[in-house]
């Protein structure tokens, strides 16, 4: 079987800068899809697996929030084809495993990845990044994760899809359910809470408030369709969100930082019987404390998303059109295009909260 040689951004050991190496990317097998990658976002979880916040199996292939026009397929494969415009999808339900069984694939327990490793020149097997590896020109990925969309769209706005927006607009529209008239407050207005309020606007939902202590975050989420704003770091949000809400706080609110202070101001703002909805990821060592009768007495639901509850094969090609139609946009994520060397400066940029999202163009 051929191996591809190319260049693609590795992590070698924890908290070591990225490197630019060269790496061996088998021909597809059997279910698996060759990709050539045409952008893909720099998302916080590729920082996590540098600094070795997921798990020690360095050195990883980072990058996952992409997308690519498909270049070979392996046997059997019948979802995609070669030059179908694709985003790749770190969720590929199994249709096997007990919950796709019972009818929720946006639950999968056992996603598919590709079976052959990607490796060093001298033969070291690379971990990629979500069962992806996309800072490279050419993955290697289960045919499953790769969703056929629109190849009239922007591969820099497509590929967020894949992750970060996926994440926040899910978020609203599938976890939190928003509807048409809800009221809804967004703590935290980094890519994924900004993908959040533009969800809710889709969704129908008449005030949609974010919350954020930087000044520039928040002028993004007005551009991306809050009704209004609270910088926190003046202003009380559970009293400011309770004040624009009728003195109720809001149906829905979604936590989009994963932290025990905000998840709190969250459980606070929301109304009797309302939805909080974390998607912010928590450090592992985290914990918090409410009283167990505020939870009881509240009502309502206490949820957590993960990837925005999505259901890739639905969901992605559903957001590209109305991408396409200008009712989401998705532009407005992509603060800046970079080259495949320029990661570990946009990581900076990622800490510094100076861009929404960094996108490596191949």
């Amino acid at each position: 079987m051929a191996v591809n040689e190319v260049h693609g951004v590795v992590s070698p050991a924890r908290g070591a800068p990225v490197e630019l190496v060269s790496i061996l990317v088998p021909d597809p097998g059997e279910g698996e899809a060759l990709v050539r990658v045409q952008a893909c976002g720099v998302c916080h979880t590729d920082l996590h697996y540098r600094e070795g916040a997921i798990n020690d199996d360095f050195p990883f292939l980072l990058g996952h929030e992409a997308a690519g026009v498909v270049e070979k397929v392996g046997p059997d494969v019948t979802n995609v084809a070669p030059g179908d415009f694709v985003i790749l999808a770190w969720r590929a339900p199994c249709g096997n495993c007990r919950s796709c069984l019972r009818g929720r694939p946006w639950y999968c327990f056992a996603s598919r990845n590709a079976q052959q490793k990607m490796t060093l020149t001298d033969g070291s097997p690379l971990s990629p990044a979500l069962g992806i590896g996309a800072f490279c020109e050419l993955t290697l990925v289960n045919a499953l994760q790769a969703v056929k969309v629109d190849p009239s769209a922007s591969p820099l706005a497509a590929g967020l899809i894949g992750c970060g927006v996926m994440a926040g607009l899910g978020a609203a529209m599938n976890t939190g359910d928003v509807g048409r008239g809800d009221s809804v407050a967004v703590i935290g207005c980094g890519g994924v809470g900004n993908a959040a309020i533009a969800g809710s606007r889709l969704s129908g939902a008449h005030t949609i408030i974010g919350v954020d202590i930087d000044e520039r975050k928040l002028e993004w989420a007005r551009q991306l369709g809050a009704t209004h704003t609270i910088n926190s770091t003046d202003t009380d949000p559970v009293e400011a969100i309770r004040d624009l809400t009728g003195g109720n706080g809001a149906n829905v609110v979604i936590e989009a930082v994963g932290n025990p202070a905000t998840y709190e101001q969250a459980f606070y703002a929301r109304d009797l019987a309302g939805t909080v909805v974390l998607v912010g990821v928590p450090d592992p060592t985290m914990r918090i404390e409410l009283p167990l009768i505020e939870v009881f007495g509240r009502g309502g639901s206490l949820k957590s998303s993960w990837y925005g509850d999505c259901l890739p094969t639905r969901d992605f090609p559903m957001l590209i059109d109305l991408y396409l139609q200008g009712r989401l946009d998705l532009d407005a994520f992509v603060s800046e295009s970079i080259g495949i060397g320029d990661v570990e400066a946009a990581f900076a940029s990622m800490e510094r909260g100076e861009v929404l999202r960094s996108v490596v163009v191949m």
